[in-house]
């Protein structure tokens, strides 16, 4: 079969490509643009809206294969076929047809649907690698609607008590995941610069938000403060006397995550598969062999 390595990042040698390596290589497939799976590859392939995003998480002279969702394509003699991965905004999954066998590495994946990132697709493949970063069984989500109206509840209380609601989550994807959360339930966001930054790209190409207002200090009252987790006890939140801060991850099902966190409150948003949805990936695919990567791949 196929020969599958791992040297910080997968490494199909017979095709010498890389998979979402940490350091920068000759030629790799960079599955999305969060910080943990990007490099300064010399050649790389991606998806179109990861592209756009690369420019400006990671900006530099690179050769760019830059392929759309579904299509078979040739790279350096490599059959290939990006599918979304329904993570964030771009996040690609890779299908590799190589010779009588199919390949496919999800990188970071989510079977549930979200507002603010493509639908995950698959295809059966022989081989698959991928991510378990919730790869225990007590990481289970609650229903994404009913953790939604958990974070509109506390951002309305938290405003009618006076005090200003901070949302912390990653300024690419759980930000904008967020944001679509909000619209239509009558409360106005104020997004922090790096979340603003990444959410006009999201608009540039083509994704629609509610009504949002850039982060001004002396303006913060009444409005739902979105910010990275970086900013938690940060100078800019230190000048708002009266506020609850809420970390929005998967994590909070951790019955700790509130200690863990040093905030307010916790809420499992997450745009990760949960344990079930990796179960369920494997019977979706119906792989002879599976290679499991990131956060619980042993245990799982």
């Amino acid at each position: 079969m196929i020969e599958v390595r791992y040297e910080r990042g997968v490494y199909l040698p017979q095709q010498n490509l890389w998979l979402d390596p940490w350091d920068a290589k000759p030629f790799a497939f960079i599955s999305h643009a969060h910080n943990d799976h990007i490099a300064p590859h010399e050649e790389i392939i991606v998806s179109q809206r990861t592209a756009r995003l690369l420019k400006s998480r990671l900006p530099g002279r690179r050769i760019e294969h830059i392929l759309p969702f579904g299509e078979k394509r040739r790279v350096h003699g490599l059959d290939l076929m990006l599918l979304p991965a329904g993570h964030i905004f771009g996040s690609a999954q890779c299908f590799l047809f190589l010779g009588n066998e199919t390949l496919l590495y999800t990188g970071d994946f989510k079977l549930r649907p979200g507002k603010s990132a493509e639908q995950v697709q698959w295809r059966e493949a022989d081989t698959l690698i991928m991510e378990t970063t919730f790869g225990l069984s007590r990481y289970r989500f609650p229903p994404t609607q009913q953790v939604v109206d958990q974070i509109v509840s506390f951002c309305r209380e938290t405003i009618e008590a006076g005090e200003v609601p901070v949302l912390l989550g990653y300024s690419l994807g759980k930000a904008q995941e967020i944001l679509c959360s909000l619209d239509g339930v009558g409360l106005t966001p104020m997004l922090h610069g790096s979340v603003y930054e990444m959410t006009r790209i999201y608009e540039q190409l083509g994704q629609s938000f509610c009504k949002y207002v850039r982060y001004r200090a002396n303006d913060v009252a009444g409005k739902v403060l979105i910010c990275p987790p970086s900013a938690n006890r940060s100078h800019m939140l230190e000048r708002i006397p009266r506020k609850r801060v809420a970390m929005i991850s998967g994590w909070a099902v951790d019955p700790n995550a509130v200690y863990r966190y040093q905030v307010d409150a916790a809420f499992p948003l997450s745009d990760h598969a949960d344990y079930e949805d990796l179960i369920g990936y494997v019977d979706f695919v119906r792989p002879r062999r599976v290679f499991t990567l990131h956060g619980l791949a042993a245990r799982f």
